[in-house]
Order: structure tokens, then C-alpha cells, then sequence
């Protein structure tokens, strides 16, 4: 045998169990101080100025028109997101949070948390058609395809307003036994919320209107943001000690958790690339990989804004969508106790965050 064959078959056996090695060792093996070899490379790509009075929470996009709707305190601010600007308000809310969009009764529905109410709407032309009263300090909204049903989940109340969309006549209420926060529907029966005040999450039987089932969230602390996988029954909370904890929600169990950044307020699973999103008010959006129902990696952290700590994605393009506004400096306090500083008038501001 030649030196140049020797040569060649050891670079190829070198190779070859460099490889070998990479591949036993799994995605953690590849991930580097910036992400993995797995980066999706999403990254800002458009900064829009939408301007307007107040504060904000929740982004809904409604896929049917495109339109991204946002909750700005005393109205619904509706945005066309590929034109980059306000096509419309619903205005009468008092607190207001977030949307729920049944497509089958063309109506939507906003929470209004300062006055209990739920304010109906056409999501086409913006006209409000109604209003119902639910429990104290309504916040995080969703609508369940199985009942067909929504579901507002009350703060204050500790307890969760069912909603005949039809008619809008309050169906029942949901006692959760502790503060919840965002809700998701696995399209089957089951509407899970999280438990901030425990912990926990709550697994409701929707046609049933009672909670049938809740666990420990552990190493998580007080969760926000909720997702999930409804095709490998996955939930994920986002949670504010800067965890993000996978639950198996057919065991009832948490299966795994990642390091994210502080201030989570939203979370987003794409079923189309198995990657999950954690949106920080620190300003950065942690993306996670699912490599399998029980085991997840963070892929890539991208850098957003301070404050842009609710988020939404677009299904159809991958893209998503989160906001905020500059802080002004923060005033003097003569009691001691702790304020948010005030935003910059004519700030508030879209951010898209694309793959490459």
C-alpha cells in the first residue's frame, strides 16, 4: 500500500469517527455560545413606528385578514403588518388585553380587565357588536374549536368565563383556585391554562367547564407565556425566574426546561420547524428546538428592545411579530415604591423577526 493511500484512508477514518462522535453526542455537542449549528437565523428585519397613546399587551394576528391586532389600554389597535400601518381602533375598552377570533361567526372578542367586559367585534370592519360581563379582571382570551366556545381567564377572580360567541351570552365560570395567565387549546376537549400564583398548570375539560387536573410546573416560577404542540401534546411555560418548562400534557409532568431571559410574557410553537419562541422584556427572544416530546435545546437568542416582551407568530411565513416603545427616565419616587418609567410619546413601535 502507498503513502498516499495511507494518508488518505486515515483522514477519512479520522473523519469518519469525528462524525460518529458528533452525532452520539446530539445537538448539545453542537451548540456553540451563539447558538448551534441548527441556528434558524431569525433576526429583526423591519422596524415600523406606530405610534399612539399608552401602554400595550397582547398580539393576535388574525390570519384569515392578516391583520395583527394589538391591546393598547382603551382600544384595539388593528395593523396591517406587510403595509406597516394602523388600518383601525376598537375603541371602549378599559385595561385592554388580549384577542380571540372564532372565523366560523366572523367575531372576535377583546378583554377589557379594568370593567370585567368582553367587547365583540367584527374583526372586519372594526364595529363593535356587543358586550359581555364575565369575572374580575378578565386578561388572556382564547377560542376552543372543539366546543366552539371562548374562554377569558380572570386574574383577580382566580377563575376562568366561558362565552357563547353566537350570542355572547356568559355559558359558565371556572373556578382555577389560583391566579391564572395565558391559556391554550389542544383542539380535542382540553383548554390548559397557567397557574402564576402556584406554579401550576390547570387542565380544564372544556364541554365540561371544570378543571379536572393540575401539576407542578418545577424548577418554573410563576409562568406566564403558553404554548403548545398539539401533535405531541406539548405545552410550554414561560415563566419569570427565566425558565421555560415543557410539560408532557398527557402525563401531566414536566419533561424538560431551558434557560430564557427575564420578563417573559409570551411564548409561540411553530409545528411547520418544531422550534418554540419565549419573547423577554429584556429585549431578546429565546428560540427552542424540539428534538423530540422530551428533549429541547435553545438554538439561537435574538435581540429585540427593552420591553418587547409580548409577541406573535405568523404561522404562514414563520415570521414573528412583538412591540414596544421607549422608556423616558424614571421619576423620582417620595414612597419608596417601585414605578415603571414613563414611555416616549410617538414610540411605540412593530418589530418583524424573520428566519434567514
Amino acid at each position: 500500500m502507498g503513502a498516499r493511500t495511507k494518508r488518505s484512508m486515515v483522514t477519512y477514518a479520522t473523519l469518519l469517527c469525528a462524525a460518529l462522535t458528533t452525532w452520539a453526542a446530539g445537538p448539545a455537542a453542537a451548540q456553540g455560545a451563539g447558538g448551534s449549528a441548527a441556528d434558524p437565523g431569525y433576526h429583526v428585519t423591519r422596524k415600523v413606528v406606530l405610534g399612539g397613546e399608552g401602554g400595550w399587551d397582547y398580539l393576535t394576528l388574525d390570519t384569515a385578514t392578516n391583520r395583527l391586532f394589538i391591546g393598547r389600554d382603551d382600544r384595539v389597535m388593528a395593523v396591517d403588518p406587510a403595509a406597516g400601518k394602523v388600518v383601525g381602533e376598537v375603541h371602549g375598552l378599559h385595561r385592554a388585553h388580549g384577542v380571540a377570533i372564532d372565523y366560523a361567526a366572523g367575531r372576535a372578542f377583546a378583554t377589557s380587565g379594568a370593567d370585567s367586559t368582553v367587547v365583540i367585534f367584527d374583526p372586519g370592519s372594526l364595529k363593535v357588536l356587543g358586550r359581555t360581563k364575565v369575572d374580575i379582571d378578565d386578561d388572556a382570551v382564547l377560542f376552543d374549536p372543539s366546543t366552539g366556545h371562548v374562554f377569558t381567564f380572570n386574574g383577580d377572580a382566580h377563575s376562568a368565563s366561558v362565552i357563547d360567541p353566537a350570542t355572547g351570552k356568559l355559558l359558565g365560570t371556572v373556578d382555577l383556585g389560583a391566579k391564572p395567565e395565558f391559556g391554550v387549546s389542544d383542539g380535542e376537549g382540553k383548554v390548559y391554562v397557567n397557574l402564576e400564583s402556584s406554579s401550576q398548570v390547570a387542565e380544564i375539560d372544556a364541554a365540561a367547564m371544570k378543571v379536572v387536573r393540575k401539576w407542578s410546573l418545577a424548577p418554573c416560577e410563576s409562568p406566564s407565556g403558553l404554548a403548545i404542540d398539539t401533535g405531541h401534546h406539548v405545552l410550554f411555560s414561560g415563566c419569570h425566574n427565566e425558565v421555560m418548562a415543557m410539560s408532557d400534557a398527557v402525563a401531566g409532568k414536566v419533561v424538560g426546561s431551558v434557560k430564557i431571559g427575564r420578563g417573559v410574557d409570551a411564548c409561540r410553537f411553530d409545528p411547520a420547524t418544531g422550534l418554540a419562541f419565549a419573547s423577554t422584556g429584556d429585549g431578546a427572544i429565546t428560540v427552542v428546538k424540539e428534538d423530540s416530546p422530551t428533549s429541547f435545546h435553545v438554538v439561537q437568542t435574538v435581540e429585540t428592545q427593552r420591553g418587547a416582551r409580548t409577541m406573535e407568530l405568523d404561522p404562514k411565513t414563520h415570521e414573528l411579530y412583538t412591540v414596544t416603545a421607549k422608556y423616558g427616565e424614571m421619576p423620582p419616587s417620595s414612597d419608596g415604591r417601585r414605578r415603571r418609567p414613563p414611555l416616549v410619546p410617538g414610540t411605540f413601535t412593530l418589530f418583524e423577526v424573520a428566519p434567514r
